[in-house]
């Protein structure tokens, strides 16, 4: 169990009052979809999360998937893969159940809290692609600590993913950019995928553009890719 006082490194819970029919996704929906955590030693059980076997193409991992547009295509576009979106922000997740259901998607499972606890639930080499786009830059010197992309947090996803498996990071914030090219370019474990400029300033074809990107006020977004060694 994470301890109590264990630093936080997301912002709020809730935001503004819930649109008509979202309430109702959070009581309907959302359990159904849920990720509980198991009672430690215990990992959680992939197979039965999603239906009483392991996707076929794998599992994916997105932290902070905001309102879930990114989440929600990856899923469309991959019904063999198993995604798991991890937020606390109420308001977003409403708008990610909203997502789910108009697509009738089935391989969507949701944890709606600190993704820490649940990366220290899953068992070692379940994950076949991470994903940490655009996480709360914590812009202020004293509060970067906070930052999710950073060592403690790198050496445990490095534990869960496969050999090969790919890590996706992407930013806004000018000062996020070289931490998390000193905090993952370097870290032992990946293998940064760029060869020059242009495979960073670039999307990739299979990486959606979400609402957020396109009112953000910052710099342009930038976009990482690593490999598990």
């Amino acid at each position: 169990m994470v301890e109590a006082r264990r630093r936080t490194l997301h912002g709020r819970r809730r935001g503004k009052k819930l649109r008509a029919g979202q309430p109702s996704l959070l009581e309907t929906l959302l359990p159904r979809l849920a990720l509980a955590l198991p009672v430690e030693p215990a990992k959680i059980d992939l197979a039965q999360a999603f239906g009483g076997s392991l996707p076929p193409d794998g599992v994916w991992l997105e932290v902070g998937f905001g309102a879930g547009e990114h989440l929600v295509w990856q899923a469309e576009q991959n019904p063999g893969v198993g995604l798991i979106g991890c937020e606390p922000y109420l308001n977003g997740v409403a708008k990610c159940l909203a997502h789910i259901e108009r697509a009738g998607l089935t391989n969507v499972r949701l944890f709606t809290d600190d993704a820490r606890l649940l990366m220290a639930a899953l068992p070692a080499r379940s994950l076949s692609r991470a994903f940490v786009l655009f996480p709360d830059p914590w812009p202020k010197t004293r509060h970067h600590k906070r930052r999710f992309v950073r060592r403690e947090n790198l050496d445990r996803l490095a534990e869960l993913m496969l050999p090969g498996a790919e890590l996706r990071l992407a930013t806004d914030d000018p000062s996020y950019l070289p931490w998390m090219v000193e905090h993952a370019g370097t870290h032992p474990a990946f293998e940064w995928l760029a060869e020059g400029p242009a495979d960073w300033r670039g999307r990739p074809a299979d990486w959606p553009a979400t609402r957020y990107e396109q009112k953000m006020l910052a710099g342009k977004p930038v976009f990482l890719r690593l490999r598990r060694r």
